[in-house]
């Protein structure tokens, strides 16, 4: 593995050996064992698209691996005022050891890889989301015990997190069903990538077929960032997508509940349902500080 930029590019067994590294660095941050793994290393952190847990959770992981990483503001760098990325992969390949990077088109990470000579990690696109669902695969792990035979749920947007979690469950022996409204469905590509697993994808328009005996569910915000303006059209073709008791009712009695965060409460998912699993959801969010440090581990040490 030379970088994360999708989960597709990732076997079972090197996704598994990123999950095992990532609860072994839990393990030991929560015994108070440090591991200095990348002493001397740093990561450039560049953000085109805020973030509360990609950035703390990237910068604490670096300082927690004996590491620095530097905060890159698109704002700040020539990439914002139209320097090729081929450029500043080159340039920032002779500073760095490694690049971490939040934006809006995949083709900018694919650049990064192709132009730099350090590896490059994919913290969001508009396309996927491998950090986040690492995190929840590690989580989904730590509360059932194993995948195999489970039965993995997205309901909402066929957005960059329905695209990762779709491939990661799969890889992992999960069975998948999304329930998006028409017109939001994941992207043919995805669609594409499910037919290697016949028998375990599941796509529909009802969330009350696809959340029938879910070991766990997934939601997500209607609206994604950069997609502000579409929120009132959304909210309505969003209408009864919502994670609530109803929707609880047809799924397994211990069925776990993640969400990526941040929560509209009331929209995508009810206070009630959210504070029922928050033990969960923000398991999820602490593990992205190990898996990202794990996938580090693996692409700088």
């Amino acid at each position: 593995m030379k970088h994360l930029l999708t989960l597709e590019q990732l076997s079972k067994e090197e996704l598994l050996d990123i999950l095992n590294l990532a609860d072994q660095l839990k393990f030991e941050k929560k015994n108070k064992i440090p591991h200095p793994i990348l002493k001397g290393k740093t990561l450039g952190m560049i953000f085109q698209k805020s973030s509360t847990r990609t950035r703390v959770s990237f910068e604490v992981g670096m300082h927690e691996l004996g590491g620095q990483a530097l905060f890159l503001s698109s704002r700040d760098l020539q990439i914002g005022r139209g320097e090729p990325i081929q450029d500043t992969a080159r340039v920032l390949s002779r500073y760095l050891d490694g690049i971490m990077i939040r934006t809006f088109a995949q083709k900018e990470v694919e650049d990064l890889a192709k132009f730099g000579s350090i590896p490059v990690v994919n913290a969001l696109t508009d396309y996927c989301h491998p950090c986040q669902v690492l995190a929840d695969l590690m989580t989904i792990r730590e509360f059932k015990g194993g995948y195999e035979g489970l039965k993995c749920v997205f309901i909402g947007d066929g957005n960059n997190m329905a695209n990762s979690i779709i491939v990661g469950a799969l890889k992992l022996g999960m069975k998948m069903s999304i329930a998006s409204p028409k017109g939001y469905e994941v992207c043919e590509h995805i669609q594409d990538f499910a037919k290697n697993y016949p028998g375990m994808f599941e796509m529909t328009n009802d969330p009350m077929v696809a959340a029938k005996d879910a070991d766990v569910i997934f939601t997500d915000v209607y609206a994604s960032m950069g997609q502000e303006g579409e929120a009132k059209e959304r909210l309505k073709a969003f209408k009864g997508f919502q994670v609530n008791r109803q929707l609880m009712n047809v799924a397994h009695k211990d069925c776990m509940v993640q969400h990526c965060l941040p929560a509209h409460r009331e929209e995508e998912i009810t206070n009630e349902i959210f504070e029922e699993h928050a033990n969960e959801i923000f398991e999820e969010a602490e593990n992205r500080l190990h898996a990202q440090k794990a996938v580090l581990v693996k692409l700088m040490s």
